[in-house]
């Protein structure tokens, strides 16, 4: 099963969409903010943090970035 399937599969699960290829870009984004201006462990759960605060992606990375330092 590739990443997309899993993805999928996870949704229907949560009763929710998965997420969009644009909107998976914008995650790894996000992510990839965290990691490389912290530690890799920041990643998943910068992204946990972004999703609660009900932010668009946009927002969180603008916002990483800023915390970043970048």
């Amino acid at each position: 099963m590739d990443a997309r399937q899993w993805l999928e599969r996870f949704a229907g699960e949560l009763g929710v969409d998965a997420p969009s290829e644009v909107e998976i870009a914008s995650i790894l984004e996000l992510a990839a903010e965290a990691a490389h201006s912290s530690e890799r462990v920041a990643a998943p759960v910068a992204c946990w943090i972004g999703a609660r605060s009900g932010k668009s992606l946009a927002e969180l990375i603008e916002i990483a970035a800023r915390v970043g330092g970048d």
